[in-house]
């Protein structure tokens, strides 16, 4: 895969794989390509050269496929229509009594969407995304606007959605992507790390100590 901006490389050697059952941690520092890269894998950024496959079947447009569901760091969802209405279009029947469950959406579920604050809305798409009918899950940032104890159950749902789905999760808070991840690539200098300890994070300069 490779991606240029202004003839500058932003991503050259970049290579991973993700099963459904599993959690990969996308990690790298601002700049780094994170979100380029999921939307390359989604199908709305296009790349110089790029590959995306589902069971060896070459997927040119992610969002065509339907089996690959986004949740980009900005607002996605309508502001005019019903919590409802939109749960409905977007959570797989077979989750939604699962999803139905939250508070959140018991709560809000007659409202309108631009009717919440920021957090409430960003915790009802990111509900509405990991519940998605879709295959596969790409998160872009999903613990931002959302306190400790919100993100602390947002990833027991991602586990539990996870055993049926493959996801892909990249956030700034990387303590809360190294708890929730199966496993850890690393973007630097336009390339994938593989990491296979914690502390090739250190070695690679992503941070400067091991968190306690």
């Amino acid at each position: 895969m490779q991606l240029d901006f202004d003839g500058r490389k932003i991503l050259r050697d970049v290579w991973l794989q993700c099963t459904q059952g599993e959690i990969i941690g996308l990690l790298g520092r601002n700049g780094s390509g994170k979100s380029s890269l999921l939307r390359i894998i989604f199908g709305s950024l296009d790349a110089a050269y790029k590959y995306v496959s589902i069971d060896e079947t070459f997927i040119k447009k992610g969002y065509y496929d339907q089996r690959i569901a986004y949740l980009p760091q900005h607002p996605y969802l309508p502001d005019n229509i019903r919590i409802s209405s939109l749960a409905k279009m977007l959570v797989d029947e077979l989750l939604w009594d699962d999803f139905a469950e939250h508070a959140i959406y018991q709560t809000h579920q007659h409202k309108k969407t631009g009717e919440l604050s920021g957090g409430e809305r960003r915790q009802l798409e990111m509900l509405m995304i990991v519940y998605n009918r879709a295959d596969f899950i790409l998160l872009d940032e999903p613990f931002t606007h959302i306190t400790p104890v919100q993100a602390d159950a947002f990833k027991n749902t991602i586990r539990k959605c996870a055993k049926t789905k493959g996801i892909i999760v990249t956030d700034h808070q990387y303590r809360n992507i190294l708890d929730v991840s199966d496993k850890i690539i690393l973007l630097n200098d336009g390339s994938t790390r593989h990491i296979t300890n914690n502390a090739e994070l250190v070695t690679y300069n992503y941070i400067n100590s091991l968190p306690e």
